[in-house]
């Protein structure tokens, strides 16, 4: 069930800016995750991701939390403007997302790197179930004894360039948000991988 063009003009229009965006985060997402991962076995690639650490630092809380308010704006418009009943698994999204937009804000003020050991499983266990509301958006099938007759989970409400959905939206969201929060601040994600290691102490010797 993927609605297509019965759509207001706004809401049609705000769905193709909120899926644009989302598909560009995912791009950043999975860049930052494919350096990280040749970071592992390449100094340059871990020196590249150091910089872009250093360059986050002090910012990723705050970009945390915009990321945050406009998934907990956006659902909040599909649900009060636009008039999308949210199912159960969009429940489940919020009840991960909508805490997010106030601890990631305070933190943010108060400048509590801390909050990442809280945040970060939250936004982690809300990705898990945007991931599989997503795959059941594909093949409902997952979805049997689950949902609501009158708020279907597999059903699209938005479907925009054949593959950018409501789940899809708030998946990239969540990781978004994970990733904003490991690169501000120590964690192994910045951290130098142990070739760049070995090649200083070859330096020193």
């Amino acid at each position: 069930m993927r609605p297509t063009s019965r759509y207001p003009l706004s809401v049609n229009t705000v769905s193709t800016f909120l899926a644009v965006g989302a598909i560009a985060l995912g791009f950043i997402v999975l860049s930052i995750a494919g350096l990280w991962m040749v970071a592992r076995v390449s100094s340059g690639a871990s020196r590249a991701l150091q910089r872009l650490s250093e360059s986050v630092q002090g910012y990723g809380l705050w970009l945390a939390w915009v990321m945050a308010v406009v998934a907990t704006l956006g659902s909040l418009y599909y649900s009060e403007v636009a008039g999308f009943t949210p199912c159960e698994y969009c429940w489940y999204q919020r009840i991960a997302m909508y805490p997010l937009a106030m601890i990631l804000g305070i933190a943010a003020f108060r400048r509590d790197r801390a909050i990442r050991i809280y945040a970060i499983p939250l936004a982690a266990a809300g990705g898990v179930i945007s991931a599989y509301h997503y795959m059941i958006q594909h093949f409902p099938s997952l979805a049997q004894g689950t949902c609501d007759l009158f708020a279907p989970c597999s059903a699209a409400y938005v479907w925009k360039f054949d593959f950018v959905s409501i789940p899809f939206m708030a998946l990239v969201a969540f990781a978004s948000i994970i990733t904003a929060l490991a690169l501000d601040g120590p964690s192994a994600l910045a951290r130098p991988s142990s070739i760049d290691e070995v090649s200083d102490s070859e330096e020193d010797s």
